[in-house]
């Protein structure tokens, strides 16, 4: 994945040169899924996947060809703010309650970092959630970063029914469903062991712009 950020008076140049470079150049195995970041930091800019592919994949894919990183060069980037950020993620199945491809318009991405050595707790926390997860219907998504950046866990709550989600009432609070799915009291001690294991969190709500993707 990158994010990206247009320069505010450039914007429809931006996404007018960004599409066509997405929908000429990212085709196939490079296809692009591109979304609008909504809230957040981060907010104005854009987050864009490419693949799922496998590690063997990126070994060969190299610059895409000089024809595609000049497209890039002379078209996208002079339209863009000198602001930027790469990761490769791999998906975790197992703390998944969603197949990797199963995706949804609207999600919310929020980022877990991680203590120094408290990796295996902090995966513990999530293994707990996703038993909630399960029992209130949502689709979240877990993703684990590689050499990008502090340790940390990632999840996708994929918005399958849309915003509507986040309205109160729709799902009963957090800790009420926590404490039914692993006991009376669990959630004051999932807060517990959060402060011993987490560093800090932050999440942002993403639209997709299928506009700007690979067709």
């Amino acid at each position: 994945t990158f994010r990206v950020f247009p320069k505010p008076e450039k914007l429809l140049e931006f996404e007018k040169a960004f599409a066509a470079h997405a929908q000429k150049y990212h085709t196939g195995d490079w296809k692009w899924r591109v979304y609008s970041i909504e809230t957040g930091p981060d907010g104005g800019g854009f987050h864009v996947i490419e693949g799922p592919l496998s590690w063997e994949q990126y070994d060969s894919r190299g610059d895409l060809g000089a024809e595609h990183t000049a497209d890039w060069a002379k078209n996208v980037a002079p339209l863009t703010v000198d602001r930027g950020s790469s990761s490769y993620v791999e998906f975790n199945a197992d703390l998944s309650n969603v197949a990797m491809t199963d995706y949804s318009d609207k999600i919310i991405i929020s980022h877990m970092y991680i203590k120094p050595g408290m990796v295996l707790q902090a995966t513990e926390l999530v293994r707990k959630l996703k038993k909630v997860w399960i029992a209130g219907n949502e689709s979240v998504a877990v993703y684990n970063p590689i050499a990008s950046g502090a340790p940390q866990i990632t999840t996708v709550t994929r918005l399958k029914n849309g915003l509507k989600e986040l309205s109160t009432g729709y799902r009963k609070p957090m800790a009420e469903r926590f404490n039914e799915a692993h006991g009376e009291g669990a959630w004051n001690y999932y807060l517990l062991d959060y402060a011993k294991s987490i560093e800090s969190r932050w999440s942002k709500m993403l639209f997709l712009r299928a506009d700007l993707g690979s067709k």
